[in-house]
């Protein structure tokens, strides 16, 4: 780790962390918080996928439906409109539309097939945008003087690295850059994280071995075949395992490149001095 002790962490000119965990437990909240500061940069993997590695599949999809238009599709072809996705840190729907969710096409389903091509997009975007990180590291301070960078992991970090594999490259890239903090949930953010996903079922990316079973065992159990599956029913059956399926991995990535922070204290923290003294008691905990 970059960041030996609470010593070191006090006394670096420099501070930059990862934050990574489910999402929903904070961690764009203390990023957004951090920048506001004013001289903290924040850097969101989710952000960089959207833009630089999947803003033309995205922008493609959505010519692709506006072509179904005969109005529109006169417009496209005359190059009298322009379509492009408006994602924001905040606002990352048109990603989470272009990844769907598999199932029946008449309930807003994609087929199962084109589900695991994108799925493939994301996983090499999101490998590509962690990569990217020290980079920016290095464009924040140069160009923009900023001393203090979060980057602002997505909550499948975990999906495409191997935590227990000390040679991991992505692991490695980051760790050397920067200190990884695992926003660490109780049981009851996790029933809580299923109550607000159940209320408005979010597409997720997966493992690809994960996904494969557990969409296997769903159409078994459910006697279905894939194109009438109910899209949100599948995704509501699946979240918990997900979430089940990913605490293991988390855990093993701040116990062997980082620490952890309770998510109660993270959701507290109101300032950036805050967030410097729970990253200071987290490395003491950690001895």
């Amino acid at each position: 780790m970059i960041y030996q002790n609470a010593s070191d962490w006090r006394a670096a000119p420099r501070k930059k962390v990862l934050l990574f965990g489910m999402s929903g437990l904070g961690k764009t909240h203390v990023s957004n918080l951090l920048r506001a500061a004013g001289d903290w940069f924040h850097y969101s993997i989710d952000y960089r996928i959207g833009t630089r590695y999947m803003g033309e599949y995205i922008s493609d999809n959505f010519k692709r439906e506006a072509m179904k238009v005969p109005l529109l599709r006169e417009l496209l072809l005359t190059d009298s409109v322009h379509i492009s996705s408006n994602i924001t840190f905040n606002n990352l729907a048109p990603l989470s539309t272009y990844l769907g969710k598999p199932g029946d096409p008449a309930k807003g389903g994609v087929p199962f097939a084109e589900y695991l091509r994108r799925q493939d997009q994301h996983r090499g975007a999101e490998i590509s945008a962690l990569l990217d990180t020290p980079r920016f590291i290095d464009r924040a301070r140069e160009l923009y003087g900023y001393d203090n960078f979060v980057c602002d992991s997505g909550g499948s970090i975990c999906e495409v690295v191997n935590p227990d594999d000390p040679a991991d490259p992505v692991l490695t890239a980051l760790s050397d850059n920067l200190l990884l903090v695992w926003i660490e949930g109780t049981e009851a953010n996790t029933a809580d994280l299923i109550r607000r996903f159940d209320r408005a079922p979010k597409p997720i990316y997966y493992q690809p071995e994960f996904l494969n079973t557990i969409w296997a065992r769903y159409l078994d159990e459910n006697n279905l075949t894939e194109d009438k599956v109910d899209p949100d029913a599948f995704l509501r059956w699946g979240y918990s395992q997900v979430l089940a399926h990913r605490q293991p991995a988390y855990a093993a990535m701040a116990r062997n490149w980082g620490v952890a922070v309770p998510a109660a204290e993270v959701a507290r923290i109101q300032s950036a001095a805050e967030f410097d003294a729970l990253i200071a008691k987290a490395l003491e905990a950690r001895g």
